[in-house]
């Protein structure tokens, strides 16, 4: 081969790879919506597991992604294990897809599909046709691609060391040793696949030995995902090690099956095209080693267990729980994902405010250190959090997942709020206990009226911020509530006025009171600041307040 043919088939690979990341991203805008609703699927259980690997890897045409994507929900703590094992083999069997994109061999509309693809994407404005748009160009790239490292190789035909090593090219354990390494250095089994199925379309490589590679880039495009798990929990490591045996026994069942069966005959019958061939035998290899091993699912946990040993961090320490930086490859996920966090923080801090709100009420400072432990929890989240919602905004999003994103920067401040009114809470009662300030029993019984109160505004506003959802009738209750804690924080500072006048409490003891009240008529307000951040919850507080408004003009 020339420079000018080596140079040829390495653009051919670059358009390849770029053809099915282009189509890739293109369908995962297109699905986001709809990608988000397969997490819900996540949760069920493993058999449902795998079809959402497949369907996935289908959308975002790479395995590898998707199993980096589940090493990361391992991480974020989004599935278990058992789960994963599912959704992997799930994405093996999707990523047969771009096999057999390419033994369609449609390289002749490929020009055609560039171009309606550009006219989509250049010339009409609605997102949902520019994401067609690139759906359809990356499709072309890909048989561009193609064709261009076909032609590169051509010469290969004439290159007589190539001849011989192809003639003597009998060793099993050499084909499993080049696929894997192949793809190990390209990191994209897609590609070296694509790479296959044109050597082969050339008739430079035949079945017999083409199989072999093919198995060994089964093994090859666990690379990735082991490089991955690169300072990731223990969990996370196991979902690689589970992806790497998965392939590993599935190649040795193959090579046994190769060895001892009819095996290449079958795959001859099934077309004389050997580009159909090598797809079909990637789509039995992967199919097979599912229904094979999918019965194992729990003995590959344990397994993993045994070769990755350790104990996963407690819930309690400061840790991202539900994020993770491989999921921001996947934007709908990464959204989904974020969302959790922030109410996994609201939670947070809603648990500092009622320990804070009972330390103070019953004079009793146990749970104080634990308070300023979760405090700086709360803080490490706010600081995090933001960190990744930065990240997530300068992804390319649909309209309403932009405006969610940007809602979320206003929550996690109010969140972070609450969390620093829980700690006044927490000091004042430190105060108290330590100043030996003692407040009346009537004094005691309004602080417990305006935290359980408060406590049922912050329930009502984190439910209403996780579901996204808010009725008109009920941001009228929760608007009530805080009008209420309003009221109340009102009434209460004029009632201790007067118990201040008749010499019930002491000096001192009043301005605690006083300003612990302000504490929770803040912690109410951003809390009805929380209920009303989704767009649903704008639209009925707007709805609302119209409806408010027109009560006070009829009367």
């Amino acid at each position: 081969m020339s420079i000018q043919n080596f140079l040829l088939f390495a653009g051919g690979i670059g358009l390849f790879l770029f053809g099915i990341k282009f189509m890739g991203d293109g369908l995962e805008l297109a699905a986001g919506s709809k990608l988000k609703k397969l997490l819900e699927v996540l949760t069920s259980n493993r058999f449902l597991a795998v079809l959402v690997g497949f369907v996935v890897t289908a959308v975002i045409q790479s395995s590898s992604a998707t199993t980096v994507m589940v090493i990361g929900f391992v991480n974020a703590g989004l599935m278990n294990l058992t789960q994963a094992v599912g959704v992997i083999m799930g994405a093996n069997i999707g990523t047969t897809v771009t096999s057999v994109l390419i033994a369609l061999d449609l390289t002749d509309i490929a020009p055609l599909a560039i171009f309606i693809g550009v006219i989509l994407m250049i010339f009409f404005k609605k997102k949902m046709t520019t994401h067609i748009g690139q759906i359809i160009c990356g499709f072309g790239l890909v048989f561009l691609g193609m064709s261009t490292m076909s032609s590169s190789m051509e010469p290969l035909r004439d290159f007589q060391p190539f001849q011989d090593f192809i003639i003597n090219a009998n060793n099993p354990f050499m084909g499993v040793m080049i696929g894997l390494v192949m793809t190990g250095i390209i990191q994209s089994s897609s590609a070296t696949i694509g790479i296959l199925q044109a050597l082969a379309g050339q008739g430079l490589v035949p079945i017999e030995f083409a199989v072999y590679v093919l198995y060994g880039m089964n093994i090859g495009t666990c690379v990735t995902a082991l490089i991955s798990t690169a300072g990731t929990k223990v969990n996370s490591k196991r979902a690689a090690v589970i992806h790497l045996l998965f392939n590993i026994i599935g190649t040795g069942i193959f090579m046994l099956i190769t060895a001892y069966t009819p095996y290449i005959e079958l795959l001859k019958m099934i077309s004389d095209s050997p580009m159909v061939q090598i797809s079909a035998a990637h789509i039995i290899f992967n199919v097979v080693s599912t229904v094979v091993l999918f019965p194992f699912a729990n003995v590959l946990v344990k397994l993993s267990c045994r070769l990755v040993p350790g104990k996963e961090a407690s819930d309690e320490e400061m840790h991202l729980k539900y994020l993770d930086e491989r999921i921001l490859n996947t934007p709908p996920f990464a959204i989904v994902q974020v969302g959790k966090e922030v109410k996994r923080m609201a939670e947070m801090a809603q648990k500092n405010f009622a320990a804070a709100a009972n330390a103070l009420i019953n004079m009793d400072v146990s749970e104080v250190e634990k308070i300023s432990e979760r405090e700086k929890a709360i803080n490490f989240l706010n600081h995090k959090i933001t960190s990744y919602l930065i990240k997530i905004n300068s992804l390319d999003l649909l309209e309403n997942d932009s405006k969610y994103i940007g809602s979320l920067f206003h929550v996690v401040n109010d969140i972070e709020r609450i969390g620093d009114h829980a700690l006044n809470l927490s000091e004042a009662a430190q105060k108290s206990v330590e100043d030996k300030l003692t407040l009346s029993d009537k004094a005691k019984e309004e602080l417990r009226d305006l935290f359980d109160t408060t406590q049922q505004l912050l329930s009502g506003a984190i439910e209403a911020f996780d579901k996204q959802t808010l009725t008109v009738d009920e941001s009228f209750k929760l608007y009530e509530l805080e009008e209420h804690i309003d009221d109340l924080s009102d009434l209460y500072q004029n009632t201790h006025i007067a118990r201040l006048n008749n010499m019930e409490c002491t000096t001192e003891a009043g301005m605690l009171f006083v300003n612990t009240i302000t504490d929770f008529e803040r912690v109410g307000d951003h809390a009805i600041n929380i209920a009303f951040s989704s767009r649903k919850g704008t639209k009925a507080y707007k709805q609302m307040k119209a409806s408010l408004k027109a009560e006070e003009e009829n009367s």
